[in-house]
């Protein structure tokens, strides 16, 4: 029996996890917070994606626990109203297909597939990766030790496990031109099943409420011509960051700015994307967002993970050189990832213009929504067919 480490506990290891133990691989989990992350903003399962977890079982029990906002409102500088739009006709998702889901829900549906069959290690990351004929030498930071016949990186944006293969970050990191903070904060404005998004050129902000959950996901994002790589390490210069940026703005900001410096929650980053030129080498690969994170402005990043967890799954049940089975894998996906990713471009965040004239032909574009016949969805969501899984054959 093959054994297999996949590095990540959030969405496309737990996948992968599924796929592997099906087709009788022996699966470790290692991952690197002390307990299975459950909390982030509501995210979307869409097209091809939605094909894989009904084929896991799933389907059924995340429709239960669809969210359904009901409308996104956009509000002018001074927070006056735009337009309120469905937020389907932003994103070219399906009404009544499409999935939304909390992304903690998500992550505990998928742990719970897993989590009596594969051995789940958390409080742990993976150190260092000696890759040789016969597997891969894996030392952890608790410095355990092991030896698997392969290691997949699911450990996101920021791979530690594609760092130790492919080198620094920076290469393959395509910075699309904002950073963002996101956070809770008490439900105060009485939002049910719906968001509010506030811009002015350059800077945007979003109040979004979950059912009639009696807190708000928060999140302010600016436009940045380079990264702001002096704050990654460092909370309270995160937060001096983005006080100063929203310093002065009207509407509710100075409320969120509060709300974000007290945040005990906050998550920073940029937004960005990963280019590589190959997703695998040796007996180590990656998938998810370590291999070509679309970042959130696709909306694409849950269902890639799914999908691409699928197909590396079953191009391992499938092929037994795994060399091949990489090969196999990346095929099928790239094109389907690389599309996806072409749904933004650096600097040009549909949501978030950076200049004047930009945000006017935004919010023409968003009165002509509600006006205009629904549009059909993107063709970029369910271009990619899934091949049927085989029978357990290791």
């Amino acid at each position: 029996m093959k054994r297999v480490l996949i590095s990540g506990a959030s969405i496309a290891g737990p996948a992968l996890a599924f796929w592997l133990q099906r087709a009788g691989f022996a699966v470790t989990i290692v991952e690197k917070t002390p307990e299975l992350r459950v909390g982030g903003y509501p995210i979307d399962v869409r097209g091809t994606a939605l094909d894989a977890v009904e084929r896991m079982g799933i389907l059924p029990g995340l429709r239960d626990l669809h969210i359904s906002t009901r409308r996104l409102t956009f509000l002018d500088a001074d927070g006056s109203e735009i337009v309120a739009v469905a937020p389907d006709d932003i994103i070219g998702g399906v009404e009544g297909e499409d999935l939304e889901v909390r992304r903690g829900d998500l992550i505990r549906t998928l742990y719970d597939l897993v989590r009596d069959d594969a051995e789940v290690r958390f409080g742990d990351t993976v150190e260092t990766l000696t890759d040789h004929a016969d597997g891969v030498d894996v030392t952890f930071r608790s410095g355990h030790r092991g030896t698997y016949d392969l290691v997949i990186g699911a450990d996101g944006l920021h791979s530690r496990t594609r760092e130790l293969v492919f080198g620094d970050e920076a290469p393959f990191h395509h910075y699309l031109g904002y950073c963002f903070a996101g956070f809770t904060m008490p439900n105060d404005f009485e939002l049910f099943r719906e968001g509010l998004a506030w811009s002015t050129p350059g800077k945007g902000a979003a109040l979004y409420a979950v059912l009639d959950s009696e807190e708000l996901h928060g999140f302010l994002v600016s436009a940045r011509p380079e990264p702001p790589l002096e704050a990654f390490r460092n909370p309270e210069a995160q937060r001096d960051l983005i006080a100063r940026t929203f310093e002065g703005e009207g509407w509710e900001i100075p409320r969120m700015v509060a709300a974000m410096r007290a945040a005990d929650d906050l998550f920073f980053d940029v937004i960005s994307q990963i280019h590589l030129p190959r997703w695998s080498e040796g007996r180590v690969a990656l998938v998810g967002d370590a291999a070509h994170a679309p970042s959130f402005l696709t909306g694409q990043g849950t269902s890639l993970a799914l999908a691409g967890a699928y197909l590396l799954g079953h191009a391992l049940a499938t092929i037994p050189d795994h060399t091949a089975a990489f090969a196999a894998y990346e095929n099928r996906l790239r094109g389907f990832a690389e599309a996806n990713q072409a749904l933004v471009s650096e600097g040009q965040a549909t949501l978030f213009p950076t200049t004047a004239e930009a945000l006017e032909r935004r919010n023409a574009a968003l009165r002509q929504l509600t006006t205009a016949p629904r549009r059909t969805p993107r063709p970029e969501h369910s271009a990619l067919t899934l091949p049927d899984f085989p029978v357990p054959v290791r």
